[in-house]
């Protein structure tokens, strides 16, 4: 009765030890083993030659049925009682039986075998049962575990498998554990299995049995069915063979046994490789399982076989009650998870050839001296070029920190629901299922990362005061113009920008930050027609509640991380099918070529904060090209139908978005010859130059071809946008405060307007005003601002938004303060550049120095936003060298974590004519498409965000406005 009671007691994490100290600790191991049971599959997979990857480890099946049964004894003991475990009761049972190696071969080789249970008790619950033909496991934990499969992957001789054992093995956990793992494993593996009926399968880590504590479960053969005649063993699937015979004669049946926790030392929790002996806890049966006779040769049961050949068994696709315990059983959900998506084309392992492994250390190491003395825009093309790939390299191994709240320790849940097939070639309207293996990476509300760890300061959060900060350093005094760029190149930044980020905002006079006016500074009205105030006011973000004492810096993404054109689509379903013309029609709703309009003005779109007239000619440019997709495709393919022509068009029009502003957009505002190779190399490949050729084959395979033929690779954190991402694209001083707008036929002018005569909801009454062409073509010939400090514009410094009056400098510098963006010197050094430590480090300017002197108390109380307007950037580009390491390191990861832009950009899911388009394609085609009298007027040698030629006015014209 006391050990009953002792038993009945136990917690289930009384004897579960972490490894590192903590669950999160642990996770992170287990997540980096995950990843090396993939390499195994991989590796097994070219020693085997499969066209597919296989299960990490018991690939080749014997038995598939779905149609098993699992009664609980009638004469259950109450102390086993719980749960789905109830006297009598009878659930149906899916049964794979197994052999244990990752590589298919003939059931005669040496081997364990195993066999998988899911036992279904409702449509919401069932419970996995996984066991293995010997009683104890080879390894203590998952580490040994991980160590045994990488020493063993595409091992198919014996001289590979005696290399394994010997030489790889004891290299990795030593000779002492090596030793004793192999005796394990060929203790197993000597047994001679004539039939997988009459083998006893043992689950060799413990696992919670409702309120009776941890158990280890065995299925022994039932009593009755008799041996078969001995099989053929030459037969390379005699196993599968001999069950078939003896399904075709009778049921076969196996006992459901559970042994007891005792103690610590003689039936250990955390340890795999301790068996628990009959003689210390006996096995007490509590269920059978039965396997109806059956003829598993027919079609129907061939059918049942392969739907169970692609299912994912998972110990941990069960409930809380029955949970698997101990480190290796912790260690199975991740690693589990991991092979199986990588199994069902749904996560992907790069490979880096052995050759880049060893020359691309002492070759990054050089570099790094070298940058000592000579920055990388410095240097010939060619070394610059390959200088920019290892320090992309070096800020994805450093930059890139996960602030998703995992799941530590794991967790049961229920069996996945299947993916909808639709979502293997439509993006979703929220972001969701672009990876398959995690959909809600990168999806909606997901929060934003991190490259550089945050930094939460609130004694710091109005020191110095913003309002000097921005009145001293921000503000325009007079115009400076970008010469090498046009307005539209601030207009695409902006409609860039709001398909990529958007903290959410409690409404005006719920929630606020307070700014508190300098002395002498004046007063501010912070809502129209309201009272003046000595404090700045304006709506809080909202953040992400986090657990325990942790500070509130972790903010969700109201739009999708993904590069999806939520901006002309919307972010939700209810709001994608509004935009779209009735009774689901492909092409999207506009009025005589233009955006509808609501009541107020505003227009109908994806996302319509902060509009003006250079983001409506974006909206309406593409807005027309996905119609004109939807016109394309239809003519092409007949047969297809009104929501594939959408899906289809959304697809096309997001890849060109992203091929624009990959080749055209950023090598206009970062004009270097590197730059505009580096980036048409992310889309198209390298040059056919032998020298890059050869340099990329020795350091960097991964970079001789473009992107979009690669496969998905995040980079060992989950894919998103980051906090120290929206900083960097803080380019408002690109917005001029006045604009001429003249018609493109004859030069003459049409009007000049400030700002604020073109946002809102004036902004669509002048476009359908003004027109398209002349829209764009205005813009075309103006030059936007410089990215400078002292440029920012005014008509934002005193600005209305959502029932608010803010100067949007302040809340620029506010918001990177309080969302944990560390300082200038801080964030410049974190991203591996040398620290300033003096103003004149970064500017020699005499008036700019002086007000840096007498706002800052000292160069780490630099503002991130100040310092990297002041800093001297590299020649030709339109931002600083600081800056441009976080562009770097996300531009090419928006590419490359995205499945539509990677492993899924292919003529299967765009249709060829989707693929021609987009390669085809670039903003000048879309401008001419839409615009064709602009064709004389766009920059020959240059992209359409370069300035275009301007058209003389007429001598007799004269001008109007």
């Amino acid at each position: 009765m006391a050990e009953n009671e002792r038993q009945a007691s136990y917690k289930p994490a009384q004897y579960e030890r972490y490894e590192g100290g903590s669950p999160e600790a642990e996770r992170l191991v287990f997540e980096r083993l995950a990843r090396e049971i993939m390499k195994v599959q991989v590796a097994n997979r070219r020693a085997s030659g499969a066209q597919g990857f296989e299960r990490a480890f018991h690939a080749k099946a014997a038995l598939g049925v779905e149609n098993a049964r699992l009664r609980f004894n009638d004469d259950l003991p109450a102390a086993l009682r719980g749960g789905f475990a109830q006297p009598g009761a009878e659930y149906p049972a899916t049964v794979r039986l197994s052999n244990a190696s990752g590589m298919r071969g003939p059931d005669g080789a040496p081997d364990l075998h195993g066999i998988a249970v899911r036992v279904k008790v409702s449509a919401e619950q069932s419970h996995d049962l996984l066991a293995t033909g010997f009683p104890v496991s080879h390894a203590r934990d998952a580490r040994e575990f991980v160590a045994f499969a990488k020493a063993m992957a595409g091992a198919r001789n014996p001289l590979q498998k005696a290399f394994g054992l010997f030489v790889k093995l004891p290299l990795a956990v030593g000779l002492g554990t090596a030793n004793r793992m192999r005796r394990n494993v060929q203790a197993a593996t000597r047994h001679t299995v004539n039939s997988l009926a009459r083998e006893t399968y043992w689950s060799r880590g413990a696992m919670l049995w409702s309120e009776a504590g941890p158990v280890r479960f065995l299925l022994r053969p039932a009593v009755g069915g008799g041996p078969e005649p001995r099989p053929d063993r030459h037969d390379p699937n005699f196993l599968h063979r001999e069950l078939a015979r003896r399904l075709s004669r009778g049921d076969v049946a196996f006992d459901l046994c559970v042994q007891r926790y005792v103690d610590e030392r003689r039936t250990p929790v955390e340890d795999g490789s301790v068996e628990w002996k009959e003689a210390i806890t006996p096995p007490i049966p509590v269920a059978r399982l039965t396997v109806p006779s059956q003829d598993i040769t027919t079609a129907e049961a061939r059918s049942a076989a392969r739907r169970i050949e692609e299912l994912s068994f998972n110990p941990w696709y069960t409930t809380d009650g029955f949970r698997p315990l101990g480190n290796l059983n912790r260690a199975r959900k991740a690693a589990y998870r991991a092979s199986s998506a990588q199994r069902h084309g749904t996560r992907f392992t790069p490979h880096e050839p052995l050759r880049n492994r060893i020359l691309g250390a002492p070759v990054g190491f050089a570099f790094r001296v070298l940058n000592r003395y000579v920055p990388w825009h410095r240097l010939p093309v060619d070394l610059s070029l390959l200088n920019l790939v290892f320090l992309r390299k070096v800020l994805r191994r450093l930059n890139l920190i996960d602030t998703d709240v995992q799941e530590a320790p794991p967790k049961a849940e229920p069996v996945p629901v299947p993916v909808d097939e639709r979502l293997r070639t439509e993006r979703s309207y929220d972001g969701t299922y672009n990876d398959l293996s995690e959909p809600k990476m990168g999806a909606v509300g997901a929060a934003f990362g991190r490259n550089l760890k945050p930094v939460f300061r609130p004694d710091l959060f109005d020191t110095p005061n913003p309002v000097t900060v921005s009145r001293s350093l921000l503000a325009r005094e007079s115009f400076v113009p970008a010469t090498s760029l046009n307005i539209l190149a601030a207009a695409w930044i902006q409609f860039q920008v709001h398909d990529w980020v958007n903290h959410r905002r409690y409404k005006a006079g719920d929630r606020a930050v307070e700014v508190p006016l300098p002395p002498g500074g004046g007063t501010w009205v912070n809502t129209p027609g309201g009272p003046e105030e000595s404090v700045m006011r304006f709506a809080e973000n909202e953040g992400i509640e986090l657990p325990g004492d942790k500070p509130p810096i972790l903010f969700g993404n109201t739009a999708s991380h993904w590069w999806d054109g939520s901006e002309v689509y919307g972010g939700d379903e209810q709001t994608a099918k509004q935009l779209r013309e009735p009774e689901g029609g492909a092409r999207l709703l506009l009025d005589g070529g233009h955006i509808p309009i609501d009541r107020t003005g505003i227009p109908i779109t994806g996302f319509k904060d902060n509009w003006w007239m250079g983001l409506s000619s974006m909206h309406t440019l593409f807005a027309r090209e996905h119609n004109a997709v939807c016109d394309a495709l239809r003519a092409e393919y007949p047969s297809m139908g009104e929501e594939r022509i959408y899906h289809t068009a959304r697809l096309v029009v997001s890849a060109l978005i992203a091929k624009i502003h990959t080749v055209e957009w950023t090598p206009a505002i970062l004009a270097t010859k590197a730059i505009d190779i580096g980036l048409r190399t992310n889309w198209e490949g390298p040059p056919r130059n032998w020298l890059n050729q050869l340099g990329l084959w020795l350091l960097e395979s991964h970079s001789l071809t473009g992107i979009p033929k690669t496969m998905p690779d995040h980079h060992g954190a989950p894919y998103s946008l980051t906090e120290d991402f929206v900083t960097v694209y803080r380019m408002h001083p690109l917005i001029p405060d006045d604009y001429e707008l003249r018609e493109h036929r004859f030069g003459q002018r049409l009007e000049t307007l400030g700002f604020n005569d073109i946002q809102g909801a004036a902004a669509e009454s002048q476009i359908r005003k003004t027109g398209l062409a002349d829209t764009l073509y205005s813009f075309g010939i103006a030059h936007p601002g410089a990215i400078t400090l002292h440029n920012y514009p005014k008509s934002l410094t005193h600005f209305q938004r959502e029932g608010e009056i803010i100067d949007l400098s302040v809340v620029d510098l506010v918001r990177t303060r309080r969302r944990g963006v560390p300082r200038y010197n801080d964030f410049r050094a974190g991203l591996h550049k040398e620290r300033i430590r003096r103003f004149e480090d970064l500017t020699q300017e005499p008036e700019t120095l002086a007000r840096l002197k007498e706002v800052y108390r000292d160069v780490d109380e630099i503002d991130t936003v100040v310092g990297l307007f002041a800093e001297n950037p590299p020649t030709g580009f339109g931002f600083s060298d600081t800056a441009f390491r976080i562009f770097i390191l996300m531009a090419t990861r928006r590419l490359q974590s995205d499945r539509f832009l990677t492993v899924d950009y292919r003529p299967e899911i765009y249709t060829p004519l989707g693929m021609d388009w987009v390669e085809k394609g670039g903003m000048k085609s879309v401008i001419l498409r839409h615009c064709p009298d602009l064709a004389s007027l766009l920059p020959r040698d240059a992209s359409a965000f370069a300035p275009w030629r301007p058209v003389p006015p007429a001598e007799n014209g004269g001008e109007h406005g």
